[in-house]
């Protein structure tokens, strides 16, 4: 598997296997930001918002399609490339997923009559669906975006959860979207948790206790705690350190603030306990970094 990462750690394109491939969009800046990556003919493309609003843009900017929260959008044109130039808004997240037609057929040979696209009329038809993001489905995004397991088993990890998602985007509606675990199978929970996620985020300077996100959530704190592992593949605070980290490595890219300024602005009061989360981390002191990219 190959990983390829931008400067400022807005962009992340994992290779899971020859010919497919797991693209991230992560902008987690004020500003909108605008991607491009060439895409040939070969290629059927699925792309997810996970959070926020993004906008696709085709022949040269002649025509745009939005990309909202929670909605998923297929690409597929036989007859020409459809290069990928993505805007994503503010504080919002994408995942695509890029393969093949050839191995896009191949995964479905036996049971394709249910694939609009995929029939003999409309093989060499260019075909789009815009579609909403099923729970389960968004189990598995948000497990891709903060995948945070061992390095050794991300290549495996990767595979297994794009398969499950092209497997969930193709579910037919007659079967029951049984969610990975219970508790998730009510929407309205799912909801609960996301909201838990925002509510960290917008307050991860001075973050409430569990007790106290639970309450604001209304879900029992066995369900919070639950149901954030499920979703988010880490514990609350596991997950919010590492988002702080996040924030705090983009802060210093910029140029724009001091250690100290950073370590406040992500709930360090003191220098001291910032360098040493930022190292424990990053395997690196704030400074260190810094001078890194200078370099």
């Amino acid at each position: 598997m190959k990983t390829k990462n931008n400067a400022q750690g807005l962009y992340e394109e994992t290779t899971v296997e020859e010919g497919f491939f797991v693209l991230k969009f992560q902008n987690e800046t004020d500003d909108i930001q605008t991607f491009s990556r060439e895409i040939n003919l070969n290629f059927i493309q699925f792309h997810f918002c996970v959070k926020g609003m993004a906008n696709f843009s085709f022949n040269e900017d002649a025509y745009t399609l939005p990309l909202r929260e929670e909605n998923g959008l297929l690409l597929y044109n036989p007859q020409r490339d459809l290069p990928l130039k993505l805007s994503v808004s503010a504080n919002s997240w994408v995942l695509s997923l890029l393969l093949p037609i050839t191995k896009f057929h191949s995964l479905f040979s036996s049971e394709a009559s249910y694939i609009s696209f995929l029939s003999e009329d409309n093989k060499n038809r260019k075909y789009y669906k815009d579609s909403h993001i099923s729970p389960s489905m968004s189990i598995v995004l948000n497990q891709l975006i903060n995948y945070n397991l061992h390095p050794s088993i991300k290549a495996l990890y990767f595979k297994a959860k794009a398969y499950e998602l092209l497997s969930l985007y193709f579910n037919r509606p007659a079967e029951t979207d049984v969610e990975q675990c219970p508790f998730l199978i009510d929407e309205e929970n799912v909801v609960k948790i996301k909201k838990a996620k925002q509510v960290i985020i917008e307050k991860m300077a001075d973050p409430p206790t569990l007790q106290e996100l639970a309450d604001e959530i209304q879900l029992p704190i066995n369900r919070l705690k639950e149901g954030f592992k499920q979703i988010y593949g880490d514990s609350v605070f596991s997950f919010l350190f590492d988002y702080k980290m996040e924030v705090a490595r983009q802060l210093l890219a910029t140029g724009s603030h001091n250690v100290n300024e950073v370590g406040l602005k992500v709930g360090y009061s003191t220098s001291s306990h910032f360098i040493a989360a930022f190292k424990k981390k990053f395997g690196t002191t704030p400074k260190k970094f810094v001078m890194g990219l200078n370099s």
